[in-house]
């Protein structure tokens, strides 16, 4: 079983920055055998995904944040990054963490962060 906890949401400013974090947590799971997905949730209430970062470090980014934010890993902290630059109020939404092993379909998900961007 893995635990997932995102944290760095919050209120910003259109244009401003902000960082979430996901930290992992668990036993007997290498973190490094983990793909990292960051989802977002919106008004609409439709999850979709914002960017992965694979086991190997390949990333792919939605083309809606394509330029603006970055994903990372730091597998000596099993935790994941997502730097949000150049904000807008389209990027308001609840923020998900997900994680599977790279063999697996099944998804480990975190209780999600709110970031609202205030025009």
């Amino acid at each position: 079983q893995i635990q997932l906890v995102e944290s760095g949401g919050g209120l910003v400013q259109a244009g401003g920055s902000l960082r979430l974090s996901c930290a992992a947590s668990g036993s007997n799971y290498d973190f490094t055998r983990l793909n990292m997905e960051w989802y977002r949730q919106g008004p609409e209430n439709q999850r979709d995904l914002v960017v992965s970062i694979s086991a190997s470090g390949r990333t792919n980014y939605a083309d809606s944040v394509n330029g603006r934010f970055t994903i990372s890993r730091d597998n000596a902290k099993d935790t994941v990054y997502l730097q949000m630059n150049s904000l807008t109020p389209e990027d308001t939404a609840v923020y998900y963490c997900a994680a599977r092993f790279y063999w697996s379909n099944y998804k480990y998900w975190g209780q999600g962060t709110q970031v609202t961007v205030s025009s």
